[in-house]
């Protein structure tokens, strides 16, 4: 008897471990369609689904073999449907402390020289009201991006991202994607975002910004044409109306590596 409770325990613990995996399976999938054209076509297999089962229910023979047949031919459409949000969930599996790469993990010093660069040249930015867009490579890597732009791979100065986005520079369009305390390129162009809910006021630059934060982890800062507004992306949420002091604070909390250690490939690579 005692070892028949002990049996019935362990399913009770495993059913309740299955149901919180399931649980939060779900979840982060509403978070990682919520907004983008997925949500939608989210809703038409839905709808499609409970028409299916509603429809043999009450006896809709045909109509039900025709609503199931399409649902059969549908699941390999998911895969094409869903590119774009897959690769987001693969990515972000991919981005465990395991697999954390040694080329975005850089001393604090270079770090610190980096970000005090960036800060003076969005402050003239601002104040001349020149129109920018920086990304900040973290984890994912962007070299799909970088070879869209003009390669650099110089030292981040106030005065290079100053002089790259004046009006008449033939750079000034694109973006700026920064790995480490190193301009990799500029004028690269980047995805745009695909949330339908954004403001009819947001131009390219950041639905561009926004697109980048959504298909990776980079930060991407926005300095606005129209209205020297400084506004910075991170996983897909748009964060606007930064003074000097706030940016700075949130490019800490964001870039800075951690001091924690090594992780499994860096010290296989000592």
């Amino acid at each position: 008897m005692a070892q028949f409770l002990q049996i019935i325990t362990a399913l009770n613990w495993l059913s309740l471990l299955d149901i919180a995996l399931v649980t939060y399976v779900f979840y982060k999938a509403i978070i990682l369609i919520r907004g983008t054209r997925a949500e939608q076509l989210v809703k038409g297999l839905a709808v499609l689904l409970i028409t299916t089962v509603v429809s043999g229910q009450i006896g809709l023979h045909t109509f039900h073999w025709l609503l199931r047949n399409t649902m059969a031919i549908g699941l390999v459409a998911i895969a094409i449907l869903f590119q774009p949000e897959l690769r987001r969930a693969l990515e972000t599996l991919g981005r465990g402390k395991i697999f954390t790469r040694s080329s975005y993990l850089y001393a604090d010093k270079d770090f610190e020289l980096m970000l005090d660069e960036l800060i003076k040249a969005v402050q003239v930015l601002v104040k001349k009201r020149l129109g920018a867009l920086i990304v900040l490579e973290r984890e994912t890597g962007l070299n799909e991006l970088i070879e869209t732009g003009i390669y650099i791979d110089g030292q981040v100065t106030a005065e290079l991202l100053i002089n790259i986005f004046l009006p008449r520079s033939p750079l000034h369009d694109g973006a700026v994607i920064v790995r480490g305390s190193r301009m990799m390129a500029a004028g690269c162009y980047l995805p745009l975002t695909e949330n339908p809910n954004l403001s009819t006021e947001l131009g390219t630059r950041h639905r561009a910004a926004l697109g980048v934060s959504e298909q990776s982890d980079a930060v991407a800062i926005v300095v606005s044409e129209e209205t020297g507004v400084v506004s910075i992306t991170n996983n897909g949420k748009l964060t606007r109306y930064l003074d000097e002091k706030t940016l700075k604070q949130l490019l800490i909390n964001l870039c800075k590596p951690p001091a924690q250690n090594q992780s499994f490939w860096q010290w296989r690579s000592n």
